[in-house]
Parts: C-alpha cells; structure tokens; sequence
C-alpha cells in the first residue's frame, strides 16, 4: 500500500457499503427454506478431511463496537446447558461424519474463554468422542485476556491447543473507556510471554482501526506495543459502525468516530509499522511473520478465506457448530438458529438447530473463486481461471468487467487479456473490485458495512 490510498476523490467515489466476502453468496442471502438434509448429503458425501468451528456465545461484559452474535451472563452454569446442546447437535452430524478427520479446529465467540477448567474439558471431551482428529490437528481459539490466566493457558495447551489469538483492539485508555472495554498492557503482555513458554506455536493479537477517540499518535502507541509483544500475527479490522443493527454501537457518540479519511490514515499508518517490523502484508486486513504458515501460504499461492477470515486451511468441508455457526461444505452453504433460545428449542422440536442455508449455483461456484483469488492474492490469471471452469473469462464476466472499467481508470486493478492485478493503491478498495464480480449485492447492499 502507499500513500496514494489517501486520496480523498478515491474516498468519495468509493466508500460504499459492502460485503467483506468471508463467503459468496454471503450469509445475508440464505434461505430459511432450506432443507437439513441438504446439508447431511453434503457431508455424507465430501472428502475425509472436515475443519470445526465451535461458536461459544457466552461473554462476561459488553464490548460496545462488538458485531458478533454474543450472549452477556455472569452465570457460569448457563454454559453447561449449552454444552449439553453441543453435545446432541454433535450427535445428529456424526451419522454423516463418522469416517471424516478432523484437521482443524477452531473456537469463537463470544468468549470461549468463558468456559471454566471442567467446561473446557468436557467439551474438547464431547468433540474427540464424536469426531475423528488427526493426530497433527491444528487446534485454535480466541481469549479475551480479561477471562484467562495462566493456568488457563496451561490447561489449553494440555487439551491440544496450538494456536491463540488475544482481543488488544486498542491499548489507549480513552479508546478502551469509549468502547466499554479495559484490559492493560500488563495483562496481555503477560499472557503473551506465557503462551510462549507453554509451547503454543502461534500467538495473533487482534487489533481495530476506526474506534470511537482513535488518533494517530495514540494508534502508533498501540502499535509499538504489540510490535514489543513479538506476535507471529496481527489481525487488523475495520471497526464496522451499524447502529441500527447492533443497539450496543448507540452507546458509541458519532462524533467521537474518525471520518473514511481518519481511518485511511489509521490504516495508512498500521501498514507502514508493521511492515517496518518485517510483518508482511495478507489479504486486506491480516499481517504475519515470514515464518509465519500464513506469510508462507500467501508467497506459494495457497491462501484461503473463509468465515474466520484468512487462513491456511485448504479443507473443502468446514462445519459449524453452535448458535449462528455457519458451514460451507462442497455445494452446500448452511446457518444454524441465531437466537439463543430458539436454538434450544429448534434443537428439542425437530432435532437439529439449521435455520437456513443455499445450494450454489455453478455460477455461484464460479464468482466464488473470482473473489477469492481477488481477496487473498489480489490477482488471478483469467487464462488458466478460463480453462479450470470450461468458460470464456471475457464473455462470460464481460459485466464485470465493464464495472472494472472504472476502477481501472482510478489505478485500483489491470486488467489485461490474461490477468487481473489489484495495484497498491487497489489493496484498500479490495471489496469494491470483488463486488464488481458479486451477482447479488445491489438488493442487499444496504445491511453491509462500510468499505472504509
């Protein structure tokens, strides 16, 4: 990236609303209408391999600039039922997955450190009774550093875990203050050493650009800080602003947020010192070491996305468990009960908790991998993209590519006869360009975020 993502007629043109394209079609576009047994057939008849998300909703306090769909309890036991819930929603996959194996896992949230010690183990319990892992299984999971300790570290590593990703967003006190969430330097710091002497391979701090009393020279101090801290990942996210669907964000003031010029210049600024730190720069939002599986997977052209963001994983069959869990498996995209408690008792009616879902269409396939190409290594060769799926690129996205006439007027992509090429100056505007191929977006447009 360079200086040019600063140009204010870039901002203007383009910062519109629009999907981050952890899947195409996006989930806004499930069915509820969709059958379940869609989604046994698909398992029943994909390959062996199967990646896990398990999404444990429970937290012990509001974050206010939070999205993700949580449930704020102090009542530790309010897990156990949930646990129990896993339990038989593990039960009515198993017929299907029984000679899969397990090469990855992953634990959201929510919090899932908001499980106890035998909590944890029940559940890691529950998923090795149920499923079959590997014996390389890469096992990972999200902390809130105000919900774990040491011990609790330590009894992750026991459990298998290799992987850890610790919530930062913001180091500066105002920030934290404004967005109901304190945690200090100290604290992470100390997580961080430790799950180094435990043995864990990875360490990701999450960070947020965009939040309520953000300001450059604070950013930079929240930078030098997590660069200190030596993590082999950074993951960096736009702060997502959406008041109307997400009534926590309405205690954030508007005029505390920074404007799409502010933001650019946060960014702006994450990129230069990382980058100084010899973190390389993945997809739109991530940042590893050379070391680091990520780096190695972007530089070899290997890297994935999907509904945990930038990743390694190459499995064609990712199934979720849990409230609003979502799955992608071969043709097949499927959500389960989003609401708590309908869960439990879609779980009780009819035995499973999938709300709604789609079967893609060979079209649907095909823009799926034109924006996955464009998200993780911001160019594709349409030659041989042309001769994989038996079409002609240009006649057959000659739309598309008519809506990346304008962009490629801007600087933001070339476009030649043979490849698509997002520039430096694209990097930012990367949504955009994918949306150009997105057969959907115009009648949803208005339920995404902002690019910037």
């Amino acid at each position: 990236m360079n200086t040019m993502i600063w140009d204010e007629a870039l901002i203007r043109k383009y910062n519109t609303k629009g999907p981050r394209y952890t899947s195409y079609p996006t989930a806004l576009l499930l069915r509820t209408d969709y059958a379940a047994e869609n989604a046994l057939q698909a398992l029943a008849h994909s390959g062996d391999e199967l990646s896990l998300y398990v999404h444990l909703p429970f937290c012990r306090q509001l974050c206010y600039y939070c999205g993700c769909n949580k449930v704020i309890s102090q009542d530790q036991t309010k897990a156990d039922r949930y646990l129990q819930a896993l339990a038989t929603e593990m039960q009515f996959y198993q017929k299907v997955t029984t000679n899969k194996h397990v090469s990855q896992l992953h634990l959201g949230g929510g919090t899932p450190t908001f499980l106890d010690h035998p909590q944890l183990q029940l559940l890691m319990q529950q998923l090795r009774q149920y499923f079959h892992f590997t014996a390389d299984a890469v096992l990972s999971i999200e902390i809130d550093p105000r919900s774990c300790d040491i011990d609790k570290l330590r009894l992750l590593r026991e459990l298998g875990f290799s992987r850890v990703s610790f919530g930062v967003q913001d180091f500066d006190e105002k920030v934290q203050l404004a967005i109901h969430r304190q945690q200090s330097f100290v604290l992470v710091e100390s997580l961080v050493v430790a799950s180094r002497q435990l043995g864990f391979s990875s360490v990701n701090l999450d960070l947020v650009y965009g939040l309520p009393w953000q300001q450059p020279d604070s950013f930079a101090d929240t930078l030098q800080q997590v660069i200190t801290l030596d993590p082999d990942r950074v993951s960096l996210f736009s702060y997502a602003h959406l008041p109307e669907r997400f009534a926590a964000q309405r205690k954030i003031p508007n005029e505390a947020l920074p404007d799409a010029k502010q933001k650019l210049a946060l960014l702006a600024l994450a990129v230069d010192r990382l980058g100084q730190a010899g973190f390389q720069a993945i997809g739109m939002d991530h940042f590893a070491k050379a070391h680091d599986s990520l780096a190695i997977a972007q530089r070899e052209g290997r890297l994935q996305r999907n509904f945990q963001g930038y990743t390694t994983d190459n499995c064609a069959s990712m199934l979720g468990l849990g409230v609003s869990a979502i799955s992608q498996v071969g043709d097949q995209i499927w959500q389960h009960q989003k609401d708590l408690n309908l869960y439990y008792r879609q779980q009780t009616d009819i035995g499973h908790s999938i709300d709604k879902g789609m079967s893609l269409s060979l079209d649907d396939q095909i823009r799926a991998d034109v924006i996955a190409e464009l998200m993780c290594n911001f160019q594709l060769n349409t030659e041989s993209f042309a001769r994989k799926w038996q079409i002609n690129f240009q006649q057959y996205f000659a739309n598309s590519l008519a809506q990346l006439a304008s962009c490629q007027q801007d600087g933001l992509i070339v476009v030649t006869s043979q490849q698509l090429t997002v520039t430096a100056r694209g990097r930012p505007w990367v949504r955009i360009l994918a949306a150009c191929f997105d057969a959907y977006l115009l009648p949803q447009s208005q339920q995404y975020s902002q690019v910037v």
